[in-house]
């Protein structure tokens, strides 16, 4: 993994404003992310969370009217999504995007036909356990926390710089939130750059390092992760918890 560039924040939006259609979604938000670090990306629904983590991954929609996005020194605002995969941006959707009729291992092995090429299949399956034992599964008839791990899997197939996670606990039980927790922790630990945008505020809150709250498409708040959980007012204001 390449080291910052003297000075300048590894990951930094400046600036950025983003519309679906004629509907202004991400109003004029920046900031930075150090080398191995986890943000959490929070707001109520409908704050532009997920429109912000989709014009970082630069994807068809929201269009980007304005802004800078840099990673590791080289500049994603003028790239297309896949030269922004193939620059190190790795997004989990929401929705997960298994491809069907593609067993779990042919999914991992698609993300990895163009370099660079990131973790191996063996330490894939070394994270997620399950996945190894349904490698011949089709990927799409996976429980949800199974495609979960898939989805992730997958991003770390390709050697990404940054991780984005789109509701990565949405409609998963407990005890698979739980398990998708410590995976997290453990990449954290190998030293990547992670965005988490999650409704469950609390748990995203305890995994990262620092928060930004976005409400109606503007920044409203940044600081240590810690700081909002101990402060109720804030949670209540933008996070309704």
């Amino acid at each position: 993994m390449a080291g910052n560039k003297g000075s300048t924040p590894y990951f930094s939006c400046r600036d950025i404003h983003s519309y679906y259609g004629e509907s202004y979604i991400v109003q004029g938000i920046s900031f930075d992310v150090a080398e191995g670090e986890i943000l959490a990306l929070l707001g109520r629904n409908g704050a532009g969370k997920t429109s912000a983590l989709r014009t970082i991954a630069r994807m068809d929609d929201p269009q980007l009217h304005e802004g800078e996005i840099w990673l590791d020194g080289e500049a994603l605002h003028g790239m297309e999504s896949y030269q922004a995969s193939i620059a190190g941006v790795g997004l989990v959707p929401e929705d997960r995007r298994i491809i069907p009729g593609l067993s779990v291992e042919e999914n991992i092995k698609l993300a990895q036909i163009v370099d660079p090429v990131g973790w191996s299949l063996d330490q894939i399956y070394e994270l997620f356990p399950r996945l190894g034992e349904r490698r011949k599964q089709e990927g799409v008839t996976l429980s949800g926390g199974e495609q979960q791990m898939l989805a992730i899997g997958r991003a770390l197939a390709r050697d990404i710089k940054l991780l984005l996670l789109d509701e990565p606990y949405e409609g998963l039980a407990p005890v698979i939130v739980q398990e998708i927790e410590k995976t997290l922790h453990y990449i954290r630990g190998e030293g990547m750059t992670t965005i988490i945008v999650e409704q469950n505020a609390v748990a995203a809150l305890q995994l990262a390092d620092r928060a930004v709250i976005l409400d109606t498409g503007q920044l409203v708040y940044e600081g240590a992760a810690k700081e909002v959980l101990d402060n109720e007012q804030l949670r209540h204001d933008y996070l309704a918890i």
